[in-house]
Protein backbone atom coordinates (compact mmCIF):
# COMPACT_ATOMS: atom_id res chain seq x y z
CA UNK A 1 0.00 0.00 0.00
CA UNK A 2 1.62 3.02 -0.99
CA UNK A 3 1.44 6.64 1.40
CA UNK A 4 -1.35 8.62 0.37
CA UNK A 5 -0.54 12.37 -1.11
CA UNK A 6 -0.99 14.78 1.18
CA UNK A 7 -1.63 18.67 0.85
CA UNK A 8 -0.29 20.89 3.38
CA UNK A 9 -0.72 24.63 2.87
CA UNK A 10 1.62 27.66 4.26
CA UNK A 11 -0.40 29.64 6.77
CA UNK A 12 -0.23 34.14 6.51
CA UNK A 13 1.24 35.88 9.26
CA UNK A 14 3.84 34.84 11.97
CA UNK A 15 2.44 33.10 14.58
CA UNK A 16 3.79 33.28 18.86
CA UNK A 17 3.84 30.32 21.36
CA UNK A 18 3.30 31.89 24.46
CA UNK A 19 3.73 30.87 28.23
CA UNK A 20 1.68 32.17 30.66
CA UNK A 21 1.45 30.59 34.30
CA UNK A 22 -0.84 27.66 34.92
CA UNK A 23 -2.83 30.05 36.95
CA UNK A 24 -3.55 32.71 34.60
CA UNK A 25 -6.73 33.34 32.96
CA UNK A 26 -7.45 32.44 29.55
CA UNK A 27 -6.39 36.57 28.20
CA UNK A 28 -8.95 37.96 25.91
CA UNK A 29 -6.05 38.77 23.63
CA UNK A 30 -6.19 35.52 22.62
CA UNK A 31 -9.34 34.78 22.56
CA UNK A 32 -10.00 37.75 19.59
CA UNK A 33 -7.67 36.31 16.93
CA UNK A 34 -8.89 34.72 14.41
CA UNK A 35 -6.30 31.35 14.98
CA UNK A 36 -5.63 30.34 18.36
CA UNK A 37 -4.60 27.19 20.16
CA UNK A 38 -4.88 27.04 23.97
CA UNK A 39 -3.42 24.72 26.75
CA UNK A 40 -3.47 24.56 30.03
CA UNK A 41 -1.64 21.86 32.23
CA UNK A 42 -0.68 21.86 35.77
CA UNK A 43 2.23 23.17 34.52
CA UNK A 44 1.43 26.15 32.02
CA UNK A 45 -1.28 27.83 29.88
CA UNK A 46 0.17 28.00 26.65
CA UNK A 47 -1.27 29.84 23.87
CA UNK A 48 -0.58 29.86 19.82
CA UNK A 49 -1.53 32.84 18.33
CA UNK A 50 -0.46 35.61 15.66
CA UNK A 51 2.13 37.17 17.09
CA UNK A 52 0.71 40.49 16.17
CA UNK A 53 -1.97 39.78 18.67
CA UNK A 54 0.35 38.89 21.81
CA UNK A 55 1.33 41.86 23.85
CA UNK A 56 4.59 42.81 24.58
CA UNK A 57 5.11 42.19 27.96
CA UNK A 58 4.17 38.08 27.45
CA UNK A 59 6.40 35.28 27.50
CA UNK A 60 6.69 34.68 23.88
CA UNK A 61 8.42 32.66 21.21
CA UNK A 62 7.85 34.65 17.90
CA UNK A 63 8.71 34.33 14.14
CA UNK A 64 6.78 31.18 13.83
CA UNK A 65 4.95 30.29 10.35
CA UNK A 66 1.86 27.66 9.82
CA UNK A 67 2.04 25.23 7.53
CA UNK A 68 -1.76 23.01 7.57
CA UNK A 69 -2.35 19.97 6.52
CA UNK A 70 -5.67 19.73 4.46
CA UNK A 71 -8.56 17.97 6.09
CA UNK A 72 -10.43 16.74 7.07
CA UNK A 73 -8.15 14.19 8.28
CA UNK A 74 -9.97 10.74 9.20
CA UNK A 75 -9.37 9.53 12.78
CA UNK A 76 -7.93 6.19 11.68
CA UNK A 77 -4.86 7.56 9.81
CA UNK A 78 -1.79 6.93 11.42
CA UNK A 79 1.68 8.48 11.19
CA UNK A 80 0.53 11.89 9.84
CA UNK A 81 2.62 13.75 12.39
CA UNK A 82 5.72 11.17 12.22
CA UNK A 83 6.07 11.33 8.69
CA UNK A 84 6.04 15.13 8.19
CA UNK A 85 8.35 15.65 11.76
CA UNK A 86 10.74 12.98 10.48
CA UNK A 87 10.70 14.48 7.10
CA UNK A 88 11.99 18.18 8.86
CA UNK A 89 14.27 16.16 11.32
CA UNK A 90 15.92 15.34 8.45
CA UNK A 91 16.32 18.74 7.61
CA UNK A 92 17.15 19.32 11.50
CA UNK A 93 14.37 22.12 11.88
CA UNK A 94 12.84 22.41 15.06
CA UNK A 95 8.70 22.13 15.15
CA UNK A 96 5.78 22.88 17.23
CA UNK A 97 2.63 21.02 16.03
CA UNK A 98 -0.98 21.52 17.09
CA UNK A 99 -3.77 19.18 16.48
CA UNK A 100 -7.24 19.75 16.41
CA UNK A 101 -10.21 17.65 15.62
CA UNK A 102 -10.50 17.87 12.19
CA UNK A 103 -6.34 18.14 11.08
CA UNK A 104 -2.73 19.12 12.10
CA UNK A 105 -1.03 22.27 12.01
CA UNK A 106 2.79 22.23 11.97
CA UNK A 107 4.44 25.52 12.70
CA UNK A 108 8.31 26.13 11.75
CA UNK A 109 10.53 29.01 12.59
CA UNK A 110 10.13 31.63 10.15
CA UNK A 111 13.80 31.53 8.24
CA UNK A 112 13.51 27.68 8.12
CA UNK A 113 9.79 27.94 6.27
CA UNK A 114 11.31 27.58 2.49
CA UNK A 115 13.99 24.56 3.46
CA UNK A 116 10.76 23.04 5.17
CA UNK A 117 8.83 23.13 2.18
CA UNK A 118 11.43 22.36 0.15
CA UNK A 119 12.01 19.14 2.09
CA UNK A 120 8.01 18.14 2.34
CA UNK A 121 7.80 18.67 -1.72
CA UNK A 122 10.69 16.45 -2.12
CA UNK A 123 9.29 13.94 0.17
CA UNK A 124 5.87 13.71 -1.52
CA UNK A 125 3.61 16.40 -0.27
CA UNK A 126 1.92 19.13 -1.79
CA UNK A 127 2.14 22.60 -0.78
CA UNK A 128 0.03 25.39 -1.52
CA UNK A 129 1.46 28.64 -1.37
Amino acid sequence: MTKPVLTMSVLAGNFGVCRLDSVSEIPEWALESDFYSITKTFDELSIVCPETDVPGNVICERGWKGLKVEGPLDFGLTGILAGISAVLAGKELSIFAVSTYETDYILVREKSLETAVEALEEAGYFILR
